[in-house]
């Protein structure tokens, strides 16, 4: 299945690797990188895997990380709603319905 990721969520993940170079290393940025990428293959591969949160939304918990992943199949589609640590802004963004933008596992970290 082809994974689509809300805009929001790019800078999200920026974000986040931010915090980590900024508060420790950029190896932990990298980390944190790598679990991400790994989750992104899993939820791609075996959606049906994850639990369902509310509807037709599941999530995906990283291991390490405190954060998590909310998406939702549609059709041959796995959109990717949100990346975070709380989950209070996801029910606005999973309103979403424009164009988004494929996403591709080949960031150069």
């Amino acid at each position: 299945m082809r994974l689509v990721l809300h805009p929001k969520v790019y800078s999200d993940i920026d974000e986040i690797m931010r915090y980590y170079e900024w508060v420790a290393t950029p190896g932990l940025a990298d980390e944190f990188y790598t679990e991400l990428r790994y989750f992104l293959t899993k939820v791609a591969d075996k959606p049906e895997s994850f639990s369902i949160r509310e509807r037709d939304i599941r999530r995906a918990n990283l291991r390490r990380f405190p954060y998590h992943l909310l998406f939702r199949v549609v059709g041959d589609q796995i959109r990717i709603w949100y990346t975070g640590l709380s989950v209070g802004p996801w029910r606005a963004i999973c309103r979403w319905n424009s164009s988004p933008k494929t996403y591709q596992l080949n960031r150069n970290r």
